[in-house]
């Protein structure tokens, strides 16, 4: 089934990307292998009757179900084939009819529906259920009609002169490059006006901005608003780019040099506490960052195979352990914005992503390089 969506713009895998991921052994251990069944485990425990673990945010409860599919799960298939459909069904059933995948606070908006939005697409590009696929076509026009006039989206799902942040426009992009992944067409002017919002975010050591020729000098990074600079946000503005097919932006290595330092400096967990390297949120886009980027060869850039490890051997050592008690076994929790049972589902899920990545199972994962996209943002 193909949406009906923008006729113009049909965006297709062409050649494999510019970095160089060197697949082998190493990416996943035996040990990783371990702590990514008792994740799962853990989450297909305390899912709950309703399939939300115990939480109304359709992007938590989506990030529950990526978990399963990263890992090569699929709804109704198989040893979690109920837990997958289970919280696939709660996203469904819950969408409203304008599209919106939000039933929670309206400042949440447009980030329960990006992150919602992502994971139907990546659902629908592994199984093709018409089901998802009608709730995935509306979702994505919400989007495409939300879009700000300069290129960003704001919390509420409106459409107004400016976007808010990038943490909303990471989110979007997401979900626009998992309707590329699943074969759907996408608005070439929405693309186009999406990019060049992203780059405005970027903001050089010097104070320079956006398309400043001056912000190429020295080191820089993306940042909340165009001036607010975090590990997240840096990861996120390349999560953004690489999305949509920039894979050569000289903002990319530059913003590497600012996330590859914060994970070489991590220290291993000697305790089983749970807790992530980073929090939830940042881990995520840390985490596909990395992979995304891969590694540069002709750069001289090795940050996938440097950096990688250090993450997962991190999650490994620091998975919660309760043997005694089952429900209480192989979770990780996420203590910075959400707490409780959903706070523990969103780190376990988390957790279980970045460590399953390797495995290559979702769309979103199997990359290769789109030509289409790529001319869209030239600068």
């Amino acid at each position: 089934m193909r949406m009906l969506l923008a006729p113009t713009l049909i965006l297709a895998f062409l050649l494999p990307p510019p970095s160089v991921r060197a697949e082998g052994q190493w990416e996943i251990t035996p040990e990783s292998e371990v702590a990514i069944e008792r994740g799962l485990e853990w989450l297909a425990r305390n899912q709950g009757p309703d399939g939300n673990w115990e939480s109304n945010d359709l992007g938590l409860v989506s990030m529950g179900t990526l978990a399963f599919l990263a890992a090569g799960h699929m709804p109704g298939r198989g040893r979690y084939g109920d837990v997958v459909e289970k919280s696939l069904d709660y996203v469904v059933r819950n969408s409203k009819p304008s599209g919106l995948l939000n039933i929670s606070n309206g400042q949440r908006d447009m980030y329960n529906h990006g992150l919602a939005t992502f994971v139907l697409g990546q659902a629908y590009g592994m199984t093709a259920d018409p089901r998802v696929g009608k709730t995935l076509d509306r979702a994505l026009k919400l989007i495409y009609n939300t879009q700000c006039e300069d290129g960003g989206w704001d919390y509420h799902a409106r459409r107004q002169q400016r976007g808010h942040d990038l943490s909303l426009a990471v989110m979007q992009a997401k979900a626009i490059r998992s309707a590329v992944d699943s074969g759907l067409e996408v608005p070439p002017e929405v693309v186009q006006l999406a990019v060049r919002s992203v780059r405005e975010h970027y903001k050089a050591s010097n104070g320079a901005r956006g398309f400043d020729p001056r912000a190429q000098e020295g080191p820089g990074q993306f940042t909340y608003d165009g001036n607010r600079g975090t590990t997240a946000m840096a990861a996120a503005g390349v999560v953004c780019l690489q999305e949509y097919g920039q894979y050569d932006d000289w903002r990319i290595p530059k913003t590497m040099d600012v996330i590859t330092p914060e994970i070489k400096r991590l220290k291993m967990p000697n305790n089983r506490d749970g807790r992530l390297p980073f929090d939830a949120y940042t881990l995520y886009y840390v985490g596909q960052a990395l992979y995304q980027v891969g590694d540069q060869q002709s750069l001289g850039r090795r940050d996938w195979s440097e950096c990688y490890p250090i993450l997962r051997d991190h999650l490994v050592k620091s998975q919660g352990r309760k043997p005694g008690d089952p429900r209480e076994d192989g979770w990780w929790t996420e203590t910075r914005h959400v707490g409780g049972k959903p706070g523990q589902m969103w780190g376990t899920a988390t957790a279980c992503f970045i460590l399953a990545m390797p495995n290559r199972y979702l769309p979103i994962l199997q990359e290769g390089k789109i030509e289409s996209l790529k001319q869209l943002g030239s600068e």
